[in-house]
């Protein structure tokens, strides 16, 4: 399995960097899964996203992680709420279906990277699925991430919402009460007692990346 790194221009001149896990072996029909990591604010990087991205690649997907703008090498400075790296979500996305022979994108989003990741789904047409992971909808949060949570919520295409029962920043209720209003075919899967951090841990990728690609599977 090959992993190789990646200057990608968004259409405001940040340059981000990008890393590709290629698998050695490729599932028929070629779909790639595009990682968008956690708050950059609070340290968030693609790093973070290695394990699953890893764990996707061995499974027979191409998974590409990267740096949101002002992370590790990437240029530009980030944001509070995570409106500017919506256009690094798309160009990151835009890139690996005119480069990597990819004509449909499963987009995957861990805490923050999942409001930014939604707000991005129906700005690309390659885009046929969304998983979230740990999104943030609880009220001290939706101060920052409320602007993302319309796009989603209206968006068609399928979408699967991951969430430990104990998260912290999002209650099952108030997670079930936003889903209550989201279109299309909406999945969710709760990991009774896990908390919002531990979720985000390598010792749960595995899980992730199983229930990714079960996601996959039903697309």
């Amino acid at each position: 399995m090959a992993r190789e790194f990646v200057t990608i221009e968004t259409s405001d001149g940040i340059n981000l960097n990008a890393r590709i896990f290629r698998p050695k072996t490729t599932q028929e029909g070629s779909l790639a899964v595009v990682l968008v990591h956690p708050y950059s604010v609070l340290g968030g990087c693609q790093g973070l996203m290695k394990g699953i991205a890893l764990g996707i690649s061995e499974r027979g997907f191409l998974a590409v992680t990267f740096d949101m703008r002002g992370v590790g090498r990437s240029t530009g400075r980030a944001s509070l709420t995570g409106s500017s790296e919506i256009r690094d979500v798309v160009a990151v996305c835009k890139w690996v279906s005119e480069n990597l022979s990819v004509n449909r994108i499963l987009l995957v989003g861990s805490s923050a990277g999942a409001p930014i990741a939604g707000s991005a789904v129906d700005q690309i047409e390659e885009v046929v699925g969304y998983v979230s992971l740990g999104y943030p909808f609880g009220l001290t949060a939706s101060i920052l991430f409320g602007g993302h949570h319309k796009a989603i919520l209206q968006s068609p295409k399928p979408k699967l919402f991951v969430m430990g029962t104990r998260d912290g920043f999002t209650s099952v209720k108030q997670l079930e009460n936003k889903l209550k209003s989201a279109a299309g075919q909406v999945e969710t899967h709760l990991l009774e007692g896990v908390s919002h951090f531990q979720m985000e841990g390598p010792s749960y990728d595995a899980q992730m990346v199983d229930l990714i690609i079960g996601f996959i599977g039903s697309l």
